[in-house]
């Protein structure tokens, strides 16, 4: 069984949040949306992501053809949060053999999506930030922090 995975079954919904992401997304929108679709797998997906660095589109000798500063992606992007079926486990299990460790998104996804399990992406305008580094998290503004999650957390919380 999967570390950490022993106590669920088939029956279960697993919601997978990385800790390193916060949002104010309502969780029980996303749960709804993944059981109406009936899918396997969903990813709470955000648009209007934009690349903290410069991209650059090379010929083949390596001349720049163009070049873009920052710019915003046109598709959307994972926010880290993951709702699965319990039946999937049984595919994660699959999966992980041979294998030291197994990436949801890297491993799990494509692995569903490629043997034909539904696979959904929930698309949401909500807050999200990654603080997935100490430069991210020294970048993180409190006041945003407060203004963003004032309604889930409450007044007397700030």
């Amino acid at each position: 069984m999967l570390t950490g995975m022993a106590q669920f079954s088939v029956k279960d919904t697993l919601l997978v949040y990385y800790g390193d992401i916060l949002t104010n997304m309502n969780l029980k929108d996303l749960l709804c949306y993944h059981k109406s679709q009936r899918s396997s797998a969903t990813v709470a997906l955000a648009s209007g992501f934009t690349v903290r660095v410069g991209l650059a589109d090379l010929d083949d000798d390596g001349k720049i053809r163009g070049f873009v500063e920052k710019p915003e992606l046109e598709k959307p992007v994972s926010m880290g949060i993951l709702v699965f079926k319990g039946e999937t486990l049984e595919d994660m299990e699959l999966l992980k053999k041979g294998r030291r460790k197994l990436d949801l998104m890297g491993d799990v996804i494509p692995y569903l999506i490629k043997v034909g399990k539904p696979v959904y992406g929930y698309l949401s305008d909500a807050f999200w930030y990654d603080v997935g580094s100490t430069e991210a998290y020294e970048k993180l503004s409190p006041k945003l922090v407060e203004e963003k999650f004032r309604e889930i957390l409450g007044n007397d919380t700030f």
